[in-house]
């Protein structure tokens, strides 16, 4: 008679044996970890009918990767040209690419298919950048080609990823309507190429979007460049080269607007004005005692009432003396403020500047100021003879002065209570901790400016290294300028061609025909040593046509 228990056993350590061999063998096919990221994109490895084809007569045109792949943002990415009514329609088959035509094609005519980006893999997202697909119904394909670079027009940069297109003459009034048929994308260097393009006029134009893709010019947000006159093409071209630039707002508009949980009324404009004003006009009796402060560009206001008893205002924006716009706020009757008095200093890095006064600023307009609940250490002894004077003109501004000495430390307290803002708001306490960066820190540079022409004006920026201006000389002859009492460290310098000599450079206009003032740059960075001063010459070049 069989022993069950024996039985039993041996099919426990079957079913085991069995468990580990399916454990051991699903782990045998799992891919492996890690690894260097993939960053490059499909590749083509056929296209059927061949790129290139004369005498098209296909009704489907098969393109094959050699990888799997998404197609993205279609509708945004492909065209055809010349255009078709009915698009064609695109699928995607395992590493495949299958392009079926829906419309009839016209006789002896090169079409062609730009993918844009619309073409990535699976896995990362790498794009296959300016793909087309040329065919011609005919025994010829149009050849002709235009080529250059596109640069930014104030940091004489390239653009890189800027969309180059252009437009039949006769099609021109598209623009900014309705996306090209004809275009491509800049590569890092900024350079573009268009090919396969048949003899004619057109319009040429660069665009930089900030987002959404659809390659259609919106003036709130993208930046764009442009050739004024209309260019035939009836041969290869090259260096047509477009700066691009950030156009103006034609009309002014509120861009955006807001009553704050602080009680202050938010308004951003789409144009830095020159002489702004807001005004309550209803009821008139809340404009009084109000406080308006305008940003350096003068393109955002904050205003704080002091009456907030109001179910709703009307508020006037105005500049130069004319009201621009009229806008509306309403409050609830039930409506909470929450407003923190935070303090704000010009320390960085725990130095004091030695050629700036130490500067407290606020985020609501200040009423008063206690000393008493102010505590100034020196090296750990108080001192009482420091002054607390309120700017003259922006009231979120407080100075505190002393005789600040290098290689002492500084322990400053600002009590509960020291500063008082409208509305009876107060601060928390604060602490700093700060010392007086040593005069030795600093550097001055002497320059000996030459200007090409003194029937012309000039503006000389001083820059940091990412191009951001900190200070600016006009010049309309040869002259010595001093940048003096700066942090020692690498600057860049640039000129503006100040043409309508307004001190300013300023950008271009499409509807205007006209190109943003041209700007040259000091190639050589400037690296200025701490206390050191030295001079330099300054030969601005001719601008280049």
């Amino acid at each position: 008679m069989p022993n069950l228990k024996d039985q039993y056993f041996n099919l426990k350590n079957l079913f085991a044996l069995l468990a580990l061999l399916l454990f051991f063998g699903c782990a045998s096919i799992q891919s492996p970890q890690g690894g260097p990221k993939d960053t490059k994109p499909p590749k083509v490895l056929s296209m059927t009918p061949k790129n290139q084809t004369r005498n098209f007569n296909a009704k489907k045109i098969i393109i094959e990767f050699d990888e799997y792949f998404n197609i993205k943002d279609e509708f945004k990415e492909f065209s055809i040209s010349p255009d078709q009514e009915k698009l064609p329609v695109l699928k995607k088959r395992q590493k495949r690419l299958e392009i079926a035509l829906q419309d009839s094609l016209e006789k002896n005519t090169t079409y062609t298919l730009n993918f844009g980006k619309a073409i990535a893999d699976v896995n990362e997202g790498n794009v296959v950048k300016n793909l087309s697909y040329v065919f011609s119904t005919g025994p010829e394909i149009d050849s002709l080609s235009i080529g250059g670079k596109v640069i930014n027009s104030l940091s004489d940069e390239p653009e890189k990823d800027a969309t180059v297109m252009i437009l039949p003459l006769e099609r021109d009034t598209i623009f900014g309507k309705k996306r090209p048929s004809i275009y491509t994308t800049t590569d890092s260097a900024g350079t573009y190429k268009l090919n396969n393009l048949r003899k004619g006029t057109y319009k040429v134009y660069a665009l930089k979007e900030s987002g959404g893709g659809d390659k259609i010019y919106q003036q709130i947000s993208d930046e764009v460049g442009f050739i004024k006159e209309p260019l035939v093409i009836d041969k290869n071209l090259d260096n047509i080269n477009l700066q691009i630039f950030k156009e103006l707002a034609p009309e002014f508009r509120v861009v955006d607007r807001k009553l704050n949980n602080d009680g202050s009324i938010s308004i951003i404009f789409n144009q830095q004005l020159k002489s702004p004003k807001i005004t309550v006009m209803d009821p008139p009796s809340v404009d009084v005692g109000k406080y308006v402060h305008f940003t350096k560009n003068n393109d955002t206001a904050k205003i704080w009432l002091k009456d907030l008893s109001f179910d709703s205002v009307k508020v006037a924006i105005q500049d130069q003396g004319k009201v621009l716009q009229t806008l509306n706020f309403t409050r609830g009757k039930k409506d909470t403020y929450t407003r923190d008095v935070i303090v704000n200093d010009n320390l960085s890095g725990g130095k004091l500047n030695p050629f700036q006064r130490f500067t407290l600023t606020f985020p609501f307009p200040m009423v008063s100021a206690d000393p008493s609940k102010i505590t100034l250490l020196e090296d750990s002894v108080k001192r009482t003879n420091f002054e607390l004077v309120k700017d003259s003109v922006d009231q979120l501004k407080y100075y505190l002065l002393y005789p600040w000495k290098n290689k002492k430390t500084y322990d400053l307290k600002l009590g509960a209570g020291a500063f008082t803002a409208i509305f009876n708001a107060k601060n928390k306490d604060v602490s700093k901790k700060f010392t007086l960066e040593s005069q030795d820190a600093y550097t001055t540079l002497v320059l000996n400016v030459t200007v090409p022409d003194t029937s012309k004006s000039y503006v000389v920026q001083f820059l940091t290294e990412k191009k951001d201006i900190i200070k600016f000389y006009p010049v309309n002859k040869n002259s010595k300028i001093t940048f003096s009492k700066y942090p020692a460290g690498k600057y860049l310098l640039r000129v503006v061609y100040d043409d309508n000599k307004n001190g300013i450079w300023d950008t271009g206009s499409i509807k205007g025909g006209y190109q943003p003032e041209k700007v040259w740059y000091l190639k050589a960075l400037l690296d200025l040593k701490p206390n050191w001063e030295r001079e330099d010459p300054l030969v601005i070049p001719p601008p280049t046509p």
